[in-house]
């Protein structure tokens, strides 16, 4: 590690953690970060850790991130030095780490919607709810009016096929956010910018799943049941597998508790938190809310704490705790 590089990261660390984000006020939704080394607190109060991987998962994350902060040593004022630099540290689930690159990029960037949108999103997987809210809110102020331009995969799928964009990732984070705060009426909104955006069936997917549990919990049965009108068994998809489950379950082609049995793998765990959070919702919707808070809690004893299926998980049992969102 060069003595430049090691210099600058003290302080980015020392100046730009989230609870000292001087762009935004101390977050009551935050809860406070325990004294050891653990990455974050989940909305339970849950310590939740950086998990151990394989030699070669890790060498290989390893290695994207030297080779990100090497182009990023080379010249720190190129914002995509900046954003990737701070993908590469958050695939590693160092999020604190990540926020801090991308308030530093945002000193020399300040309208930058790509950074707010990246920083937004991994406030919501420190669950930072407020933070993040005020992040992607900049981050669809400064996209109004402009063309989408797609956004590379730093986790490519198996068909190296990008399926995003910087238009349909600010609103479906935005979306996210809203919902998971319990603000259902803004989610609703979100989901649905985002669903004119997607260009492609993974996007189409993912902005619908989202779309359907929104106007579920406002209530609204019929606008519901008309989203699920164009998602088809077959589908085209490149990766949003689970998503697509999820809106077949909801239209009774799936029975739920098939979306419970998670083939081994390496990404069983995102898999099993996501349809697993659906399942729960669908008890939900049917009025079971004993057999729907236990798939919840299900859902936040398995391994995969960034999964939004996971955070949302959480939110739901503090609600039905009392606890609000």
């Amino acid at each position: 590690m060069s003595t430049r590089y090691y210099l600058l990261l003290l302080l980015l660390l020392a100046a730009c953690t989230p609870a000292r984000d001087p762009a935004a006020a101390p977050s009551p939704e935050a809860a406070p970060m325990p004294a050891d080394s653990l990455e974050a607190v989940s909305l339970l109060g849950t310590p939740l850790r950086i998990p151990a991987r394989s030699p070669t998962q890790q060498a290989a994350l390893e290695a994207d991130l030297a080779a990100a902060r090497a182009r990023y040593e080379a010249d720190p004022d190129d914002v995509d030095n900046v954003i990737w630099l701070g993908r590469r540290t958050a695939y590693l689930w160092r999020y604190r780490d990540a926020v801090a690159i991308y308030t530093e990029g945002l000193k020399k960037h300040p309208d930058e919607p790509r950074l707010y949108r990246h920083r937004g999103h991994r406030y919501i997987s420190l669950r930072d709810f407020a933070r993040a809210v005020a992040d992607l809110e900049r981050a669809a102020g400064l996209i109004a009016g402009t063309e989408d331009v797609v956004e590379p995969d730093g986790q490519p799928n198996a068909a190296g096929i990008p399926t995003s964009t910087l238009h349909t990732n600010i609103y479906y984070h935005l979306g996210l956010v809203y919902y998971l705060r319990g603000d259902f009426a803004r989610a609703r909104d979100a989901f649905r910018k985002c669903l004119v955006a997607s260009n492609n069936n993974d996007m189409t997917v993912a902005a619908t799943d989202w779309l359907y549990m929104a106007l579920r919990r406002l209530g609204r049965e019929a606008e519901a049941a008309a989203v699920l009108e164009p998602i088809t068994a077959g589908m085209a998809l490149l990766e949003n597998h689970a998503y697509h489950r999820r809106l077949l379950m909801y239209k009774g082609e799936i029975p739920p508790d098939s979306l419970l049995y998670v083939e081994d793998g390496a990404a069983a765990d995102l898999t099993f938190a996501t349809q697993g959070y659906g399942v729960g919702n669908w008890y939900l919707y049917h009025g079971q809310v004993d057999r729907a808070r236990a798939i919840f809690e299900r859902v936040v004893a398995s391994a995969y704490w960034p999964a939004f299926g996971y955070i949302a998980a959480e939110a739901d049992l503090k609600r039905m705790a009392g606890g609000g969102s």
